[in-house]
């Protein structure tokens, strides 16, 4: 049976066995990629997936069922009607009618055009640029190029039919260099149609393990800093969930009935664009059209962020924030390009007013070191002390602080932003010159 057979069979039976709504969602993937080690593949992988969800409303309540196996429609639906009679929410969760969507333009992917010898060729080469870069580069760890083209399809009851395309191009490498008996690694990307550029990957990957030799630990203390924007994303895609909508109706976010008042410094805005041009999306994955929302503007939180549910429940519009991590998994709220606006300073400029102070390269330990609901953090970081005019590499240090007040705190916004790697979703932040964080050294 076809998709679109299957798909239609899904729906006709929904209605015909007493449901008031239902809902087909599917994705479709093609996917690729390969590690190099030492000129040999160390690891290959291509694949060819679809999966598809039924919701059914049913009696106000929603279920759910997954099959990778367009067959027994009937039972599919019956499985999804017996999961909304075992829910235990009736919370009402609309579905999106017919829209009109903004038109968008996927960035170029040159990965898909390549055979898939000529995308283990270019990690070959990635390698063998990489390694005669720095006498000091023993080896390289890790070393891939990966290429993703998919499809979403979302339909239902209401007459809603949409489909969206998706593909990421990517390549990294991760080099090793020794110097004595201490050894440091590097990690550098390249997306999209900057994918072929191989030399400037591998150089940034060098220069990123090369500038971490000689590191130590500094005295603990209260220290002016600024969060690269590495650091910065990684902070702010740890506490998104305080900017959920269906964080706040579940008690699990203090920003909960905040809006109007200020939350952070009026230097900071923070939006979430699904029209980015880097990565964008004409709709969610409830079908919704796709919007700019200003989350927080000038420091002041303006909304939340809402799929159709929980924008029901506060007697708002969706902000067109529904999102699934599978389609496996049923609708909650998720980012599409979530990011702290970026302001006109350079990155050298934020060093410059901070004078001395701790330079933040990285934070870890996101999953153990944060709370999301209280916004206490203290999390393992690295970088540099900026002292005389001079930086010394710094690691094994512990930062901590509180969200809340980290957005209050921030002095200057950089230009600098960093999207990372655009896979579905994007949690992006420029650097961040902060009044002062506290940190735990020797």
């Amino acid at each position: 049976m076809t998709f679109e057979a299957y798909r239609d069979a899904l729906l006709k039976i929904a209605l015909e066995q007493g449901c008031e709504a239902a809902e087909v969602y599917a994705q479709e993937a093609e996917e690729f990629s390969v590690e190099v080690m030492e000129q040999q593949i160390d690891s290959y992988s291509v694949s060819r997936s679809m999966g598809l969800s039924v919701r059914v409303c049913l009696e106000g309540k929603n279920g759910y069922a997954y099959t990778e196996l367009f067959e027994d429609p009937q039972g599919l639906v019956a499985r999804a009607m017996d999961n909304a009679r075992a829910s235990e929410t009736e919370d009402v969760h609309p579905m999106q009618g017919v829209s009109d969507y903004p038109a968008v333009t996927l960035p170029d992917n040159p990965l898909e055009s390549l055979t898939d010898a000529q995308r283990i060729d270019l990690a070959m080469e990635l390698e063998k640029r990489t390694l005669p870069m720095d006498p000091r580069c023993t080896r390289v760890a890790d070393n891939q190029v990966a290429f993703v083209k998919g499809k979403t399809h979302i339909a239902n009851t209401l007459g809603l039919r949409a489909s969206r395309d998706h593909s990421v191009a990517l390549c990294y490498v991760c080099p090793v260099l020794q110097e004595g008996e201490q050894m440091q690694d590097g990690l550098a990307f390249r997306t999209g149609a900057q994918v072929f550029d191989l030399e400037g990957c591998a150089k940034e990957a060098i220069a990123d393990a090369a500038r971490k030799f000689g590191a130590s630990t500094i005295p603990s203390g209260k220290y002016p800093v600024v969060l690269e924007k590495h650091a910065a994303s990684s902070l702010l895609a740890g506490f998104f969930s305080l900017f959920s909508g269906e964080s706040a109706q579940k008690g699990l976010s203090l920003l909960a009935g905040k809006e109007g008042q200020v939350i952070a410094a009026p230097c900071l805005s923070i939006v979430d664009d699904p029209l980015l041009e880097a990565n964008p999306r004409s709709f969610d994955d409830e079908g919704v059209p796709s919007v700019r929302t200003e989350v927080v503007k000038d420091g002041v939180l303006k909304t939340l962020l809402h799929n159709l549910k929980t924008a029901h429940k506060a007697g708002c519009a969706s902000t067109s924030n529904g999102g699934r991590g599978s389609a496996a998994s049923p609708v909650g709220v998720a980012p599409s390009n979530f990011m702290i606006v970026p302001g006109e300073k350079s990155y050298e400029e934020l060093l410059e007013t901070m004078g001395e102070g701790l330079i933040i390269r990285d934070v870890s330990g996101l999953h153990a070191g944060l709370d999301p609901i209280s916004g206490d953090f203290s999390l393992l970081a690295g970088g540099w002390l900026r002292k005389d005019g001079k930086l010394q590499p710094v690691e094994q240090i512990t930062v901590a602080g509180n969200f809340f007040t980290l957005l209050k705190e921030v002095e200057e916004v950089g230009a600098d932003l960093w999207l990372g790697i655009p896979q579905g979703s994007v949690v992006a932040s420029p650097s961040l010159r902060v009044q002062g964080l506290m940190v735990s050294g020797s």
